[in-house]
């Protein structure tokens, strides 16, 4: 174990018994490390419920290809806790997270914080120990009250698209989720407003000419379409014509131009729009493995990996999977018990052969896999359990040799098939 993973493990222990939404642990914290996120570069605040670690990636490689040196703070991990932290375009080092967690930990002196609040504030701790031109900040959960909307005046707020996702936290119905997402815009900062379902984009339009914030929003300031082998995004400053996102999925074409407004707005040369399209890697977002002991066990069958868990993210997925080539493909598919595992699987039916259900592996929130198994019955799908993702596969095998197989429902199964796959 690191001396991080030593800390981490003694900060989960912090976590209060009841979680609130709220910002009051967060100010308090903040205010007894001297306030380090008034000490960090320009900040790029993203909020939405899919697309927000994809469109903050393509913004990071635009930035970076004009030379930038960018601070990003994403969540949750993958593989490492390290992922979520950059420090001036690479990954926090470790002793730099164990000094930052450390420092947090002694300022907080034992009071309850939740795990993310805490390591959000060492984020901003290190993010301002250490230079850059610009941070980049994703928001956990929600935006009004997540640990991250502590930032009185960022330099731009964007907004990726809305749907129903954490109902228990952020409300039942689409404007309530929407008006959660919009607490992140700010006084005349300039909003940036990925496509959006119709009542959403009328509530975060409100909360922005409201606080006479400066709006770009999708179909009205900026468009963005496949044209060919590449994409054209269109604003009042004029027209980039440009390669696919190297990100696989139509869903990531929209996700491009919500990126693409952005890096048009902090003033971005075409060539930095180009590479914001070539230069984007970003794990677990059908993502292609391509080596391994899983790839190895596969052998003749693709062997793919996607993160999305709700209901949006199954249909981002099942238009992915309707523009590949014709291939049989079969699911291996663990979820968590919080997710609307049928909203999910229902857009995917049309689309899988089968599917095999597991647990996810050291999750204590894990829906079993005979549940699973059961919703993708009801939505009319072949399915089966199976005791973890390497069985599923090899018995998908000895039923379709030369199958597609993805790997999905969750980002924490996609971590572990990341760190067991190396």
């Amino acid at each position: 174990m690191t001396t991080s993973d030593a800390i981490l493990s003694r900060l989960m222990a912090l976590h209060p018994k009841v979680i609130d939404l709220s910002l009051d642990r967060m100010h308090r914290l903040l205010a007894a490390l001297g306030h380090p996120e008034r000490r960090i570069p320009p900040v790029i605040h993203i909020a939405g419920t899919n697309g927000k670690g994809s469109t903050q990636a393509m913004i990071r490689a635009g930035l970076q290809a004009g030379g930038a040196r960018v601070h990003a703070y994403t969540s949750p991990h993958l593989a490492w806790f390290h992922e979520r932290i950059r420090l001036a375009g690479d990954l926090i080092p470790e002793a730099d997270l164990a000094a930052t967690l450390r420092d947090c930990e002694d300022a907080n002196d034992g009071q309850p914080i939740t795990f993310f609040e805490i390591t959000t504030a060492a984020a901003f701790l290190a993010f301002s120990r250490s230079a850059a031109d610009y941070t980049l900040l994703e928001v956990g959960l929600g935006g009004r009250l997540d640990a991250t909307n502590v930032i009185d005046a960022p330099h731009l707020t964007v907004i990726t698209p809305v749907s129903i996702d954490h109902t228990q936290y952020l409300g039942e119905t689409l404007p309530l989720i929407a008006a959660e997402k919009a607490g992140i815009i700010k006084p005349r900062v300039p909003v940036i407003i990925g496509p959006q379902q119709d009542d959403a984009l009328r509530v975060i339009e409100a909360r922005a000419m409201g606080l006479s914030a400066p709006i770009l929003a999708h179909g009205q300031h900026w468009t963005v379409q496949p044209e060919r082998d590449g994409i054209v995004f269109q604003d009042d400053h004029g027209l980039w014509d440009l390669p696919r996102p190297a990100l696989i999925g139509p869903h990531q074409i929209q996700n491009a131009g919500t990126a693409l407004a952005a890096l048009r707005a902090l003033g971005a040369a075409e060539a930095q729009a180009r590479a914001a399209m070539t230069d984007t890697h970003w794990p677990a977002r059908m993502q292609r493995l391509t080596r391994g002991p899983l790839v190895d066990l596969a052998q003749g069958a693709e062997l793919w990996l996607d993160g999305g868990h709700n209901p949006a993210g199954g249909q981002a997925i099942a238009a992915t999977l309707q523009g590949l080539p014709d291939r049989p493909t079969h699911l291996v598919c663990g979820m968590l018990n919080t997710k609307d595992v049928a909203g999910y699987l229902r857009p995917l039916a049309a689309h899988a052969a089968s599917l095999t259900a597991v647990d996810i592996p050291g999750e204590p929130n894990t829906l079993p896999a005979r549940d699973t198994a059961d919703a993708a019955r009801a939505c009319g799908m072949e399915a089966r359990t199976a005791p973890d993702a390497a069985a599923a596969i090899a018995d998908i095998l000895t039923r379709a040799p030369h199958a597609r197989i993805l790997i999905c429902g969750s980002l924490y199964l996609a971590g572990r098939i990341l760190r067991e796959n190396g």
